[in-house]
């Protein structure tokens, strides 16, 4: 197997940030949530980037998953920055006031399973369609998207949670598709599903188990970027965790 992690995470190391250009562009979409928010402030405070750009759907411009031409909007306006070398789609969808995880098939329902695919596949996908033909044709650039361990088919011991395992499975595709691609035009550039363990937000709060080890957002995006930093060429179109560590498809 090639060595795509030159070693795994700590979480308590300095983040540098060593392998990426100091003069590039490091965007974030999903800003506004927590583990967003947590990467640009790491980021903010690490300056190892010229610019840092953040889009979510409380600011302006806004994105919105469901409407590519915000997402296209976005990806040109961070390229005007500069040199596009970190960019992390950091959405997602697990659950709201109108919808929740599924226990068994008997709560499948079309709409809400469509709506997690837009959410979590869709979604990312056409953020790809429009930041991967951007990224630079030499040096080192990265684009990782967070997908979650429930997406991996190889590791459902639980079933449950129907919709979004399914979408995060798709979303899994989606990067392993675009990566083969992405190769083909710039052969130095990554594309990987990142899971980021299991991290104090809004979005999995009402699910964590009692003994699961749980990270706080910034020690999660400290996690995160250091495997960013870590991976190289024949990463792409990998499913790491927060350790580095390959999780099975």
């Amino acid at each position: 197997m090639n060595e795509t992690i030159r070693s795994n995470a700590g979480t308590n190391s300095a983040i540098e940030l060593s392998s990426f250009s100091k003069t590039g562009v490091a965007v974030i979409f999903g800003s506004g949530g927590g583990i967003g928010n947590a990467l640009m402030d790491v980021l903010k405070s690490n300056q190892s980037f010229s610019h840092l750009m953040g889009f979510n759907r409380r600011i302006t411009p806004s994105i919105d998953l469901m409407n590519e031409s915000s997402l296209e909007r976005a990806a040109k306006s961070a390229a005007e920055k500069g040199e596009l070398r970190l960019v992390i789609d950091a959405t997602g969808f697990l659950h709201d006031e109108n919808q929740a995880p599924e226990k068994s098939w008997r709560q499948l329902n079309a709409d809400k399973l469509a709506r997690s695919f837009a959410l979590n596949a869709i979604g990312p996908a056409l953020i790809m369609k429009h930041i991967l033909p951007l990224l630079p044709r030499s040096g080192k650039a990265v684009f990782a998207t967070l997908s979650a361990r429930v997406g991996s088919i190889g590791d459902n011991r639980l079933g449950g949670w129907y919709s979004y395992r399914a979408s995060k499975a798709a979303l899994n595709q989606l990067v392993r598709t675009s990566a083969v691609e992405l190769a083909r035009q710039s052969p130095e550039a990554i594309c990987v599903a990142l899971h980021p363990g299991t991290v104090a937000t809004s979005l999995s709060a009402p699910f964590a188990a009692t003994g699961l080890t749980v990270h706080e957002p910034s020690e999660a995006a400290r996690n995160l970027l250091t495997v960013i930093d870590r991976l190289t060429p024949e990463a792409t179109g990998g499913f790491f965790d927060w350790r580095g560590a390959p999780v099975p498809w």
